[in-house]
């Protein structure tokens, strides 16, 4: 079995670096987006689904509309007022080409771990998340991190959340979900975006069959692949009655009672999990690299 070098150690970081963000919003109040402003989120990948994460959360707590796009896809004719970048990198193509095109026209902060990288000629501000900068290619606590910024800069307090991260964390899995075969992970609300991330992590680390649905929409057709063979997680409170149309598929439930983030960060564990127990190297996943840099891409 492979002992991963960097993301266990990474994973287990979170709860600290959670708390560093939260002190990092309080004195970023100026960068970060205001109350009634219209505000694009943007990044890839995993970047992408925080994105869209907070641009849900944010939207749902009244204080302004959001969009969350890919940044390779992001539509911006509406007169957005801030352009926010998640950029662990920040060498990221799509990210960078996108902040050229509307510089000196919006007002843009970037989210990054490498604040002398390339994004510094970009962006107008950038919020330095170095202390969350990982080793490993697969993104776990920079990920998570640049959310719990953006939610604390929501006003939102974050105290439960570490102290479920922390919990998260030092408990173990339960026994028996990494030898799953198939799973899939639903959310509500702002964390539709957090199990996207789910299924991505497995998929990344463990080359694992995953799914990702609103939880609603997974009973308009996904449950027909549920099985005994598969693992069903609920992010936040499940509708009603999902849990017994899932234990009649004979596949596993769960839904966690603690914070969403904390609860992510579970899945990050069962993903360097069953890839450790298929052979895998979670840190070096094939085919992937800490950041997607094209050729002619802006420097």
């Amino acid at each position: 079995m492979i002992a991963p070098a960097h993301v266990t150690a990474e994973i287990a970081s979170q709860p600290q670096c959670w708390s560093k963000a939260v002190e990092l919003a309080s004195s970023s109040t100026s960068a970060l987006p205001h109350p009634a402003e219209r505000v694009a989120v943007v990044g890839c990948g995993t970047s992408y689904y925080m994105a869209r994460a907070y641009a849900s959360l944010r939207e749902s707590e009244g204080l302004g509309e959001t969009d969350a796009f890919p940044a390779s896809e992001a539509i911006l004719t509406r007169p957005y007022d801030r352009i926010v970048a998640i950029t662990r990198s920040g060498t990221t193509t799509e990210v960078l080409s996108l902040l050229a095109a509307v510089s000196g026209r919006v007002p843009t902060v970037a989210l990054t771990a490498v604040t002398e990288g390339p994004v510094s000629r970009h962006a107008g501000t950038l919020l330095d998340l170095g202390f969350a900068d990982e080793k490993s290619v697969v993104q776990t606590r920079f990920a998570t991190t640049a959310l719990q910024l953006l939610r604390a800069g929501l006003g939102i307090d974050l105290t439960d959340s570490v102290a479920d991260g922390e919990l998260a964390v030092a408990e173990p899995l339960s026994h028996g979900w990494s030898a799953r075969s198939q799973f899939t992970f639903l959310g509500r609300g702002w964390t539709v975006g957090l199990a996207d991330e789910a299924a991505l992590k497995l998929r990344e680390a463990a080359r694992a069959w995953t799914e990702s649905y609103a939880a609603m929409e997974y009973r308009h057709g996904p449950i027909s692949i549920s099985d005994e063979a598969s693992l069903v997680w609920c992010f936040g409170e499940a509708p009603g009655g999902l849990e017994d149309e899932v234990a009649a598929t004979g596949a596993w439930f769960t839904a966690d009672a603690v914070d969403p983030v904390a609860s992510l960060v579970r899945a990050q564990k069962l993903a360097v999990e069953v890839a450790c127990r298929r052979g895998l190297d979670p840190d070096r996943p094939r085919h992937l690299s800490r950041s997607v840099i094209l050729p002619g891409a802006l420097a």
